[in-house]
């Protein structure tokens, strides 16, 4: 619960007196200091490759003589002799030469998944080919052929047209060992494969006005998503078993042989009725997951596509594991451990079998302030080592163990699977086959309660050839199975099947249809539009009759797709009844959460956390911005009181806090309604919707000069030569834009301008030496000043909550979470609080001048030290004589 300050509170002001007792914990390791874990394990600080030259390590594999092989995620391979837990002999690495070339080059790396199954390395490079390393991305194989334990042979099974953060990624061995399961982001376009549980499709299926992300992620994003497929040892059976995440990077098998993902968000979307967050995905047989670009993702509740079983929130998903093999204890066995990059948090996901799928609760297994997780595996020890960085940042190897690691005394029971999940299983056997029997085994299951075994049997239906179904479908009389299969005909029928199709459709009693019924009706009405074609104008004439007097509708959910269909179509009363609603329409509490679940996140990492803290602060209608977005290409309809209140909502909005995106949405949709306007009326309508406000809403650094680098990893001592070097002359307007663009001025004020979370810097140059500020912003972590300390308060639930203490009372601490409103204060009940201690991690992160040249240092140092004053004599130019 949240609540506003009664009285002024700075929220620099922690009151210590009054504060809990804390928990005190010690160790030779600062590293090790900022862990949480749970009771009784253990966790140790291996390695950091970058302080030895070895880059950023992103994925890892043990081979089977318990080396663990690593990958830099723009660099080389490397394999590691790892000591055994109490063993303190210090790690040992070497770089692998691949066929004996031992030449300065990288031979082999870049990779995003590493893999050792059938006597090989499987490796995921994620590249394009350059002077660097001439490999570009795919699945390669290398092989040891003559016994020297080097690998000699290295064969491409598969090209893959991608690379970057949403390329191909991992790779892991099906849970009977004999085939690989591979995955890819949304920048990866889908092979030639063999077959396909489901054929993937570019069709948007979407009939809300299509606006493209407008910082230009969308640009070259695939219409089918991220994908997921099956691959036999050799590389040359490929089968598609899964699409349409947005950019899922790893995956696991639970103990039952079921298949789980953890898939990413799109944060500049915060705000959006469209934004979905990150989310466990249960990946079943032909699933489809509804990732588009922008205004086209699916709803959830789309009967084509299947929802996440858990919403976790904002982040950046990385690895999943599987926690079955760990000696741990049986709770964390049935487990998926799930990584977070951008908030530093392993999520162990717990499972509960539900109908023909699994509910999901997530449990904050680990977490730490500035802990870029990248990949995790369990070792042949039983233990579970992960990494960290990506990004050229900071990388380190670490290990966790439980007690003293002893072996686990039994095996995890045999899992019991519900009768859905095994009629579902059932079905899954004929995806991707012609097979006789197929249509007479799915058919009673079209119209099941469960939504995963009808899914199921849809896609055994779809495919069929649809000769053999397509007349029996139009045949149908039962309302469940009308619209399952009218989903499968608007996704595989002929175009001469619209006409039946739609009148079968508009035929339903709609009122005798439950909620998610009803969604799936409309669903199947807009497939069908998508897929097979424009209504003609009798079509027309019978869809707006049959939706015109289900609108609007008792809920948000309908409405929304009402709305829609109802101005594509241009039936009467559409845009006077969406304006109604567009007036007065609030947000349903449960849809709001995807927006607000992740408050507890803002302090751990101040580079995605201030955006979720600059939402919070005033969020977007989220309802409104559908009607809002589905109104801006309704070309007729309008009266003039309509069209001036419209425009004036868009006035209205620039001033909510949404992602980076938000304004650009919104500025897109209003001049797609401008451009429908009378021209003679443009200008007024052009400034009453807040013309001259869209370039003041913007969340955009690119207003300021980026740095150019090149730059490095910078050391104390190598970064107090170069200022001491000489500091005069410098270039204010570059200075003040490093300040921006480095995310100082997120937190900091200077000369006025900034945030006030942090300390005020104006002064700075006059308290502190050169090497006391640059020892602040390279290691923040080494002195944490209490009057901008956080607290951790752990909860019975196993969760956390990091945030400023600023008060309590008998019942309840007061914390500040959001920097962009100190004054919102939430309520944490103090009989839910297992431990309370002081966070010895500081919320600004290491490392943010990495990106700097030593000259855009000296521009960043001047700007600090003159205290944003531009006419310090530190900015004076040189005298030319």
């Amino acid at each position: 619960m949240y609540k506003p300050l009664t009285t002024v509170l700075l929220l620099a002001t922690v009151f210590f007196s009054c504060a809990p007792k804390q928990e005190k914990t010690h160790s030779a390791d600062p590293k090790i200091d900022k862990l949480k874990l749970p009771d009784d394990f253990t966790a140790e600080h291996l390695y950091s490759p970058g302080d030895n030259g070895q880059g950023s390590w992103v994925a890892m594999t043990f081979d089977p003589k318990g080396r663990l092989i690593v990958s830099d995620q723009f660099g080389y391979l490397y394999r590691v002799q790892l000591p055994a837990i109490g063993d303190s002999s210090k790690l040992r690495t070497e770089p692998l030469y691949i066929g004996g070339d031992t030449s300065s080059r990288v031979t082999m790396g870049y990779a995003q998944g590493l893999l050792w199954a059938f006597n090989s390395l499987y490796v995921m490079v994620n590249h394009n080919s350059d002077e660097h390393f001439e490999k570009s991305s795919g699945l390669y194989r290398l092989q040891d052929t003559d016994g020297d334990d080097q690998f000699d042979k290295v064969t491409l099974l598969k090209e893959l047209k991608g690379e970057g953060e949403h390329g191909p990624h991992s790779i892991v061995l099906s849970p009977d060992g004999h085939s690989l399961y591979v995955i890819a982001g949304n920048f990866t376009r889908i092979p030639e494969m063999n077959r396909y549980r489901s054929a993937p499709t570019d069709s948007i299926d979407n009939l809300l006005p299509i606006i493209k992300d407008p910082g230009g992620h969308d640009k070259i994003v695939n219409a089918h998503g991220g994908w997921i497929a099956k691959v036999d040892s050799t590389g040359t059976d490929w089968e598609l078993i899964s699409s349409g995440y947005r950019n899922a990077f790893d995956m696991a098998f639970n103990e039952a042989g079921e298949l789980f993902t953890y898939d990413s968000d799109m944060e500049w979307d915060f705000g959006m009725p469209w934004y979905r967050p990150t989310r466990i995905c249960h990946v079943t047989s032909g699933s489809e997951f509804g990732w588009r670009p922008g205004t086209a993702k699916w709803d959830p509740a789309y009967p084509d596509n299947l929802p996440g079983i858990l919403n976790i929130g904002q982040g950046s998903p990385t690895n999943v594991v599987s926690g079955k093999n760990a000696r741990f204890p049986e709770k964390y066995r049935k487990a998926i451990f799930a990584f977070d990059w951008s908030f530093g948090i392993i999520y162990a996901v717990h499972l509960e079998p539900d109908g023909g799928t699994y509910k999901a609760k997530a449990e904050e297994f680990l977490s730490g302030s500035a802990l870029p997780l990248t990949d995790g595996v369990i070792g042949p020890d039983g233990a579970m080592y992960f990494l960290t960085g990506g990004r050229r940042l900071e990388s380190d190897l670490y290990r966790i163990y439980y007690k003293n690691n002893t072996p686990n005394k039994t095996d995890l029971d045999a899992p019991v699977l519900t009768d859905a999940q095994k009629t579902r299983r059932a079905l899954e056997a004929y995806h991707g086959k012609i097979n006789t029997t197929a249509l007479d085994a799915a058919w009673p299951h079209l119209r099941g309660e469960d939504r995963y075994v009808r899914f199921a049997a849809r896609i055994c239906v779809e495919g069929q050839p649809i000769e053999t179904w397509q007349q029996r479908a139009l045949a149908e009389t039962d309302p469940v199975t009308v619209i399952t299969l009218g989903i499968a005909l608007a996704r595989k029928g002929t175009a001469d099947a619209k006409d039946r199709l739609l009148h079968r459709l508009t035929g339903l009693n709609f009122s005798k249809l439950n909620d998610a019924q009803q969604i799936d009706a409309l669903r199947a009405i807009e497939l069908a539009i998508t897929r097979l074609g424009m209504p003609d104008s009798a079509q027309k004439v019978m869809l707006n009759a049959y939706l015109s007097p289900l609108y609007p509708a008792k809920t948000n959910a309908l409405n929304r797709e009402l709305s829609k269909l109802l101005v594509y179509l241009d039936a009467p009363e559409a845009v006077s009844k969406t304006m109604t609603l567009l007036a007065s329409a609030k947000d349903d509490p449960e849809e709001r959460k995807t927006a607000t679940a992740s408050e507890d996140l803002i302090m751990r990492n101040p580079r995605y956390g201030l955006d979720i803290a600059a939402m919070l602060a005033k969020i977007p209608p989220m309802q409104q911005t559908w009607y809002a977005t589905v109104l801006s290409t309704a070309a007729s309809g309008w009266t003039e009181q309509d069209r001036e209140k419209y425009f004036k909502w868009f006035y209205n909005a620039f001033s909510y806090k949404g992602g980076r995106s938000f304004v650009g949405f919104i500025d897109y949709a209003r001049k797609s309604a401008l451009a429908l306007v009378p021209k003679d009326e443009f200008s007024k309508f052009n400034s009453l919707s807040g013309d001259s406000l869209v370039s003041k809403g913007r969340v955009n650094l690119t207003q300021y000069q980026q740095p150019k680098g090149p730059g490095r990893r910078w050391k104390l001592e190598e970064a107090v030569r170069v200022i001491d070097s000489g500091l005069s002359h410098r270039d204010f307007e570059r200075g003040k834009a490093i300040f921006n663009v480095v995310l100082c001025s997120s937190c900091h004020s200077m000369a006025g301008e900034g945030g006030t979370s942090g300390p005020d810097l104006t002064q700075l140059g006059t308290r502190f030496s050169t090497k006391d500020m640059l020892e602040s912003i390279i290691d923040p972590n080494k002195t944490v000043s209490d009057q901008y300390g956080a607290m951790v308060f752990t909860l019975k639930d196993g969760t956390s909550v990091l945030g400023r203490l600023v008060n309590e009372d008998d019942d309840n601490y007061y914390i500040s979470q959001n920097p962009f409103a100190p004054q919102t204060l939430r309520e944490l009940e103090k009989d839910k609080v297992l431990s309370t201690k002081a966070s010895k991690v500081s919320v600004m992160l290491p490392g943010l001048i990495n990106s700097l040249s030593p000259e855009e240092l000296k521009d960043l140092v001047a700007y600090l030290k003159g205290g944003g004053n531009p006419k310090d004599t530190i900015f004076a130019p040189m005298l030319v004589f």
